[in-house]
């Protein structure tokens, strides 16, 4: 059978992706401003492990036969690196705000551009690689290193966002030998049960409303997953991943009109430079391809 490519259909599933996903991003800060990071993501994984576990049971086989997997040892890492980079970029959202953390997390796809010839052997041409440099002076840009005392806080969101590009790295080396819903199952349990050993130490009583807050948050990450999901199944990744970037857009729009956070002039200048280059390399590889 021939894959459907809609790309209509694929848009609009990857921009009500990106909505869900800064509402959740919304509904973390707010979370993680008032109880410990490891147990709002342990919270946040367990249902994500549940719905996982959910769609293995729907594939042909079940469960087992969507575990299987000749490459355990790197479908853990994976597992590990998103969950403890999900605590750092919720880490980052209540040090930095959501504008300035998703402005700087912009520069993933550059950083997946760049480690993709040195850890999976790709071809990154000269093209890509003054794109590369040229998003990642829009990085210095946002974190201003030169422009009274550096605050190494900023460092925050670059880790997550360095840590992101290593998980879809590592994803695109597993995506080699396993399929999408054999990774997806290793993401969510591995993920769940990481964070439950570390997450239980750290349990604090939550009130009524906020439990109303953090089963919204369990609900828009399943959501946001099954959309994503749903997206790539209809429509070329190449094709729909540039709007992947409206996340900042939505994530930078609640964090002003909500949270009262502000956009300074240089953020704004270095998300533009960021976003474009990271347009270009898309767009180069989508050419290559």
């Amino acid at each position: 059978m021939t894959q459907p490519n809609d790309l209509r259909l694929g848009v609009s599933l990857m921009l009500m992706a990106t909505v869900v996903f800064a509402m959740q991003d919304g509904i973390s800060r707010h979370l993680a401003d008032a109880y410990n990071v490891y147990m709002v993501v342990m919270i946040r994984y367990w249902f994500f492990a549940a719905f996982v576990m959910a769609v293995a049971r729907r594939n042909a086989g079940g469960i087992r036969a969507v575990a299987k997997t000749d490459q355990p040892f790197v479908q853990i890492f994976r597992g590990l690196l998103l969950a403890v980079e999900v605590c750092v970029m919720i880490v980052g959202f209540t040090l930095l705000g959501l504008v300035e953390s998703h402005a700087v997390f912009a520069c993933y796809p550059l950083i997946v551009a760049a480690l993709s010839g040195p850890l999976l052997g790709e071809k990154v041409g000269w093209r890509r690689w003054v794109a590369i440099v040229i998003g990642f002076l829009g990085v210095v840009i946002i974190l201003e290193p030169g422009y009274g005392v550096f605050d190494p806080v900023s460092m925050v969101p670059l880790a997550a966002a360095t840590m992101f590009a290593l998980y879809a790295l590592m994803t695109r080396y597993a995506g080699r030998r396993d399929d999408t819903a054999t990774s997806f199952f290793w993401t969510g349990t591995v993920g769940a049960v990481a964070l439950t050993m570390v997450g239980v130490w750290f349990w604090e009583p939550m009130s009524a409303p906020d439990w109303g807050w953090m089963a919204l948050l369990c609900v828009t990450g399943a959501l946001g997953h099954w959309l994503l999901i749903r997206c790539y199944e209809v429509a070329e990744a190449s094709a729909v991943q540039p709007f992947a970037y409206f996340q900042l857009v939505f994530g930078a729009s609640l964090g002003i009109l909500v949270f009262g956070e502000t956009l300074r002039p240089n953020v704004a200048m270095g998300v533009v430079i960021i976003v474009s280059a990271g347009l270009f390399t898309l767009w180069r590889e989508r050419q290559k391809t």
